[in-house]
């Protein structure tokens, strides 16, 4: 893959990149604790010492991600923490800011006004719907396991009609997966052209995953990542790291991935 991947450091994320989403206060208080040595946010996300560092970093590479997608067609963010838990002023499911919606006002101060974000994630992404669903200038599109953390994510939450769930029990074959988050793709994109499409790509969404029971395999990844292209019509693809707890799993997915956007 090194033969047709370029690689490039993300540069840490400003605080005015920041405050487009998340509140002074809220970053405020993050800063706060990770220089007090840390300390727990919910039940599973907690702050070390040296985490603020990495959430700066993780939001940097989004936001470079963003800036080399819209300069070559492509880019993929290799972004840990994830973010699409992460609500303006809450951190929580391992994330503590929300990378994929800093990175969509990015693209906006771009010259990209209209961003689709597509969220395969085994988890829906609460914190991105949350950010998003009054402002029609950003559609969502999430296909996530239901019921399942963090209990968000049914099909008739909207937003201002720009919010697209599919909600869809584990187990079920995977080419049901795979029509039906292609499906919704297809209906958000009904008389509406983005100018940028961010990938919420978690990749517990793989079958084996300990946090997950979708039966996807890398080559629906790859489908996936052709298909948008192909609507997308040469204009910008992004994908942004989400979930994803096999490593061996997670390589996978993610290699699946970058092929078909490079």
């Amino acid at each position: 893959m090194a033969s047709f991947v370029t690689l490039r450091e993300g540069v840490p994320a400003t605080r005015a990149a920041l405050e487009r989403v998340h509140p002074a206060a809220h970053i405020d208080r993050l800063e706060a604790m990770a220089a007090a040595g840390g300390g727990a946010l919910d039940a599973d996300t907690f702050l070390g010492s040296s985490s603020w560092e990495s959430v700066l970093a993780s939001a940097g590479v989004a936001l470079t991600a963003v800036e080399q997608g819209i300069a070559s067609g492509t880019a993929f963010g290799a972004t840990r923490p994830p973010g699409h838990h992460a609500l303006a002023a809450q951190s929580m499911g391992f994330c503590f800011v929300n990378n994929v919606v800093i990175a969509a006002r990015h693209a906006q101060t771009l010259g990209c006004p209209r961003v689709l974000i597509v969220d395969w994630d085994v988890h829906h992404g609460n914190g991105t719907q949350a950010l998003v669903e009054a402002d029609p200038s950003i559609r969502f599109v999430s296909m996530h396991q239901h019921p399942w953390y963090p209990g968000t994510g049914a099909a008739d939450e909207r937003g201002v009609g720009n919010v697209f769930n599919v909600p869809r029990p584990g187990g079920l074959p995977r080419a049901t997966y795979v029509r039906d988050l292609l499906a919704a793709v297809d209906a958000a994109l009904t008389g509406w052209t983005p100018d940028l499409l961010l990938v919420s790509a978690g990749f517990d969404s793989l079958a084996g995953d300990p946090l997950g029971e979708f039966t996807l395999e890398p080559d629906d990844i790859t489908h996936w990542t052709e298909a948008l292209r192909e609507r997308m019509q040469g204009r910008p693809v992004v994908g942004v790291l989400e979930g994803g707890y096999r490593l061996d799993l997670l390589a996978t997915g993610v290699s699946a991935h970058v092929r078909a956007l490079a």
